[in-house]
């Protein structure tokens, strides 16, 4: 059978291992790659390649570093399993054209992929995506794979360690000696992936208890369906800090980009009112300013927040292809999105899970507030916010149906509410009479569909929910 079409969504190519994700494509994907680098950057810098610890993803890595070294390319390959945010780093502190990273972050244990950064260590928009996809050849030409060995033995592949450089930056954003000298048990989960053994190595040494789960190498993710920061996932994050008597959980994902949470009462901390939290500590907390720049599918807290501080607030569409730009653009404090990716002015415009659990951290030592409380002053502030969404499968054969159906519905409530407005942007997003909103978007890297809704009232969200799905016809 022929090579199937290679398309890139919001971050790069994800795939299911072993059908189309397999060395072939991870070679052709590289040799697209290069030649975006090659004609967009030229030869005379690196490109970084990490990868993370799901089955294989160190081959994998090795046949994209073989054949961007083969097409001309020199390439840092990391000597290990790597944190997304210390590879983009890497990026940076390298002065690299830009960076391959072998992940699937926080789909299926049968998946991984191919993610792409930029010189800025940032996501690459959708022109640049849309040029590597054209570039990607229709085979795979395995001989022009110049070999590890050989290639190590040149100068054209180089191993090395991203920690370092990576963790002196860290210092620099965040004071960690009151983090690690403050009186708390914090539970930290790892679910599997590079973000395993972080935190203590940040943060170990003083009066700071850390305990840590899911923190070795095991590509089947037991206790959790993926390594993805919300529930049902969490679940057992949740009940090793309530059996610990925790002060708080962190969570990270997969590739350690996302960061999820929970309070002493294992209580989960939603994406949105983590996103609300970390940036109401920058505003109100460290006294910074600056642009705040969030996706469609996240908090309108954020709103509520920017007229309090005098500060704008930009929305994009859904993807760090999007925020990454934008950051950049208006020099932004912080951006994120509602997956649980934030980042941050002073490092570099990509997701950081490691960085924003830092920061989470550092407002709780410097308020001597416990998580539960942290969303209560929040609240005292911008109002109380209720979130959650509903994933559902969809072969990508009813998509356009289901879309046709979408965009041409026009409730005038849902879940009771009147609709104010119809933000078409990045899917079909519904204002609603309180302020909050219904989302409906098609996953551009999964075959699903994503319901979301924020409401100011918690027996609200069911049935705005589930006015969504009939708008859908999946009700």
């Amino acid at each position: 059978m022929p090579p199937s079409r290679i398309a890139f969504g919001t971050d790069g190519w994800r795939g299911r291992m072993a059908d189309d994700y397999t060395y072939a494509s991870v070679r052709r994907c590289a040799q697209g790659f290069a030649r975006y680098l090659l004609e967009t950057e030229g030869d005379a810098r690196p490109v970084v390649v990490g990868y993370d610890k799901r089955f294989a993803s160190e081959h994998f890595a090795a046949a994209a570093a073989e054949t961007l070294a083969g097409s001309g390319l020199r390439v840092l390959l990391t000597d290990g399993p790597t944190p997304t945010p210390a590879i983009s780093y890497s990026v940076r502190h390298h002065q690299a054209s830009g960076a391959v990273n072998i992940t699937a972050s926080h789909n299926p244990p049968e998946d991984n992929g191919f993610k792409v950064r930029n010189r800025f260590g940032g996501a690459i928009d959708p022109a640049g995506l849309k040029r590597i996809e054209a570039l990607i050849p229709p085979d795979d030409d395995p001989a022009g794979a110049l070999p590890i060995a050989r290639g190590i033995s040149q100068g054209r592949i180089e191993l090395f360690d991203a920690a370092p450089a990576y963790i002196e930056q860290l210092k620099r954003l965040v004071d960690l000696e009151p983090l690690r000298d403050a009186p708390l048990t914090l539970v930290v989960d790892a679910m599997w992936g590079n973000g395993g053994g972080w935190f203590p190595r940040l943060l170990g040494g003083g009066r700071l208890k850390i305990i840590e789960i899911h923190n070795t190498r095991n590509p089947s993710f037991p206790e959790m369906s993926r390594p993805e920061p919300i529930p049902p996932n969490v679940n057992a994050g949740l009940q090793a800090t309530l059996g610990a008597g925790a002060d708080g959980l962190l969570i990270t994902d997969g590739d350690a980009d996302r960061l999820g949470a929970g309070d002493e009462h294992g209580q989960f901390i939603d994406q949105l009112r983590m996103f609300g939290l970390l940036a109401y500590h920058l505003l109100e907390h460290l006294g910074r300013r600056g642009p705040i720049v969030k996706t469609l599918s996240t908090t309108s807290m954020l709103e509520k927040l920017g007229r309090i501080y005098d500060v704008p607030v930009h929305e994009t569409g859904v993807g760090f292809k999007f925020v990454a730009p934008k950051m950049l653009e208006v020099d932004a404090l912080i951006g994120g999105e509602e997956s649980g990716g934030y980042a941050f002015r002073g490092h570099v415009p990509e997701r950081d899970g490691i960085l924003a659990g830092l920061f989470l951290l550092d407002m709780m030592v410097r308020t001597r507030l416990r998580p539960s409380a942290l969303v209560e002053e929040l609240f005292a502030k911008v109002g109380a916010h209720f979130y959650d969404r509903i994933d559902s499968p969809l072969p990508a054969g009813e998509r356009p149906a289901r879309e046709q159906r979408v965009r041409q519905a026009a409730p005038a409530t849902i879940g009771g509410l009147r609709v104010t407005g119809l933000n078409d942007l990045d899917g079909y997003k519904f204002g609603l009479e309180d302020g909050g909103w219904l989302l409906v978007r098609f996953s551009g890297t999964e075959p699903i569909v994503r319901v979301y809704c924020e409401t100011t009232a918690q027996d609200r969200v069911q049935p705005i929910l589930q006015d969504g799905l009939r708008i859908l016809g999946l009700r």
